[in-house]
């Protein structure tokens, strides 16, 4: 597709800013056909509760981008995190993205089976998945079933994970999964556009959004470390995301985002050890605008990775520059622990023994032991913290 063609179509769907597609649409597993009954004030009628997939997605993303706020992205390792993440939105009023990394997925089928071909991995995220389906309405916010950072030797996870999903549309119209992300920048520009490609084209016959990463988030999370990375690396430049654009822009029905890099590192740093520079967002809308000729201001789709830590000034900046999601882990993890942590203070007596506590040398502890009250204070607090993530992503009160 020429670059003319690609203004064309910037200007004649506001989908473009996504992933430009061709005119009219046609029904495919990307345009259901949305009832005209909105679920929420605020959303287009597509975005319905629970788990949400295909245009719906898109039409989310379009109202956060549109709306000025940006959705948390959260890993999780079990219901426990999974519900704590429904319950948060339930409470700040947004959508939420319950994110699953291959190292979770193998955490939530057991670390006693055996993942040499990553069939831990597959079974577990597809386990987890067919949760959130089943309980992700009853919280009456939409849901984004999405997958985290896979590297080129960890492709067949997501081979599984795709053919769950080709087999979930085969049966229900939808994929089981809302959004794969490839990382792939470890691999050349071209190599990682090529596979990424490549990935899109078997995403969009079903309805799965694609989310890239160009230039390399530092630190450690998950399996990649990242920690000893040239800092040039950090940087994403303008070029390359409009190369990205352009060569995905060609998939027919394609929806993507992109993760660049401006500086982001995984885990919690002191002040001053990490240098973000928003700006380069900015920039590379300017570039890619420039380039096809077109009115948006915005025309990518960006995502915040390694935002653990950031300033809320930054996090703002970020998502005037079209930031409309932001992955959360190592400050949720905190907090999970952190509840339990309290709780374990707090009854600490109640905890030595079966039997014997301060009130009595014969009184049973056992609504104290059992592993829900422990387990749901880690919720609690996981979700205090989500709320408070949501408020600085803009995210709340978002739906109606």
């Amino acid at each position: 597709m020429k670059v003319t063609a690609l203004a064309t179509l910037a200007l004649l769907s506001s989908a473009a800013a996504f992933a430009p597609a061709a005119v009219p649409r046609v029904p495919t597993a990307l345009s259901a056909t949305a009832t005209e009954t909105k679920a929420f004030t605020k959303l287009p009628a597509s975005v319905k509760p629970g788990v949400v997939t295909g245009q719906a997605l898109v039409d989310l993303l379009d109202a956060a981008k549109e709306q000025g706020y940006a959705i948390p992205g959260v890993n999780v390792v079990g219901s426990n995190s999974i519900n704590a993440c429904m319950e948060a939105a339930m409470k700040y009023g947004g959508p939420i993205m319950v994110t699953f990394s291959k190292g979770g997925g193998q955490f939530i089928a057991g670390k006693a089976l055996s993942n040499d071909a990553d069939e831990a991995s597959i079974a577990g995220t597809i386990a987890a998945a067919k949760h959130v389906r089943e309980v992700a309405a009853l919280y009456g916010v939409p849901v984004v079933l999405h997958t985290d950072h896979c590297q080129k030797a960890w492709l067949p996870w997501i081979d599984g994970l795709l053919a769950a999903s080709e087999e979930h549309f085969a049966q229900t119209g939808e994929p089981l999964f809302s959004s794969h992300m490839l990382d792939l920048s470890e691999e050349p520009l071209e190599e990682n556009i090529a596979i990424c490609k490549e990935y899109l084209e078997k995403f969009a016959k079903v309805g799965i959004l694609l989310e890239f990463e160009l230039g390399v988030t530092g630190g450690e999370e998950d399996g990649v470390d990242n920690t000893d990375v040239d800092s040039s690396r950090l940087y994403t430049q303008p070029e390359e995301v409009w190369y990205a654009y352009e060569e995905l822009s060609k998939v027919p029905n394609g929806a993507f985002t992109c993760a660049a890099s401006f500086g982001n590192v995984h885990g919690v740093y002191a002040p001053g050890n990490v240098d973000l520079q928003p700006k380069i967002l900015d920039n590379s809308q300017k570039y890619i605008k420039e380039k096809l000729g077109c009115d948006e201001d915005k025309p990518m789709k960006f995502v915040f990775h390694g935002g653990s830590g950031s300033s809320v000034d930054e996090i703002k900046e970020a998502i005037g520059y079209g930031v409309i999601k932001m992955n959360i882990d190592t400050d949720t993890q905190w907090a999970y622990w952190d509840g339990i942590r309290e709780y374990e203070a707090k009854y600490h007596d109640y905890l030595q023994g079966q039997i014997g506590n301060p009130e009595a040398d014969d009184k049973p502890n056992k609504k104290y032991y059992d592993p829900r009250m422990a387990l749901r204070a880690g919720e609690e607090k996981m979700a205090e913290r989500l709320c408070k993530a949501a408020d600085d992503l803009n995210c709340v009160n978002v739906l109606n």
